[in-house]
């Protein structure tokens, strides 16, 4: 009976030990399995983190990029209203051009940290600013200029204008002159041509016919004329021959109204403004006189004063 007592015993002991290690190795599965679970958690988060923060990142890089290329064009578009500009503005857009290369080549490295990030923002924002002051001041030089030119558009009209009006006044005042001068110039009231022949003791007699002429006496008289101004006048002959050809010489020149006219011949008189008879005589050279026509013009005062024929034998 002890015996039966003992193997019971026995048995139950054992069966306790058994339950004992199998609990032991459940208690390390869940252990292990906690464990595991806890470092799974962790690398997905430390993950999670990382990838966010890498998401973030590219997207402030993404967002300076764009805030820098938007910059650049403000810059170029500043560049092309300001045609040139002056130096310090071409000295201020290389220092803001070479910022920009700095962030991009900044932004562009394979890693940046969130302080560069910050810093690049603080760069942004900085060249932003430097970029809408230049903008200013070229708007203002451009309004400037516009004002510049549209006063000197004004002046340059006023100075048309009043060089026309001067041009008016003058070319008015030239016709005014050209006026009084033909109102004052003389002019013949009377005009007679003959043909004379010199005989022996100085006796002159008229003759007609040309073999026997020495010489063409003009005579004429000067009509009153209160414009006219009295003392020497130097009057200008010129001779037509019956072929219709002056009879003058090359070098002899005088001018009527801005023409220049060849003379056969010219004597100062003394006007004297009271109807006074002057004389000339032209001996053609001492050539023979042809038969036909004889046309003879008197010029003074820049204008012509009368004319006459005679018909010779």
């Amino acid at each position: 009976m002890k015996t039966g007592i003992q193997n019971t015993g026995m048995n139950e002991d054992q069966e306790q030990v058994a339950v004992k290690r199998d609990s032991s190795k459940i208690y390390f599965f869940i252990i292990a399995i906690a464990a595991l679970l806890a470092t799974n958690i962790y690398f997905y988060v430390k993950f999670k983190s990382s990838g966010e923060k890498l998401y973030t990142v590219t997207l402030q890089k993404e967002s300076l990029q764009s805030e820098i290329d938007r910059i650049e064009a403000e810059l170029d578009n500043i560049r092309s209203q300001s045609n040139g500009s002056t130096e310090d503005f071409q000295s201020a857009e290389q220092v803001v051009r070479l910022k920009i290369e700095e962030l991009r080549n900044g932004l562009e490295s394979g890693e940046i940290t969130d302080e560069q990030i910050e810093n690049a923002k603080q760069q942004v924002y900085q060249l932003k600013t430097q970029v809408s002051r230049m903008k200013d001041e070229v708007t203002e030089l451009r309004i400037k200029n516009e004002l510049l030119a549209e006063a000197n558009s004004d002046l340059k009209n006023e100075v048309t204008a009043t060089r026309q009006r001067s041009e008016n006044l003058s070319k008015e005042t030239k016709v005014l002159n050209e006026k009084i001068n033909k109102a004052s110039s003389i002019k013949v009231s009377n005009i007679h041509i003959a043909g004379v022949e010199e005989k022996k003791g100085g006796v002159i007699e008229i003759e007609t016919k040309s073999k026997r002429i020495d010489k063409l006496q003009i005579s004429f008289t000067v009509a009153d004329n209160p414009l006219a101004s009295t003392g020497k006048k130097d009057i200008f002959v010129r001779v037509i021959n019956p072929k219709g050809n002056l009879e003058a010489n090359s070098e002899d020149i005088f001018y009527v109204h801005g023409e220049k006219l060849q003379y056969s011949f010219k004597q100062s008189i003394n006007f004297t403004n009271n109807g006074q008879e002057y004389q000339m005589e032209w001996g053609n050279n001492g050539e023979r006189f042809q038969k036909g026509a004889y046309t003879i013009l008197l010029y003074a005062d820049n204008s012509i004063m009368g004319r006459a024929s005679i018909v010779l034998k």
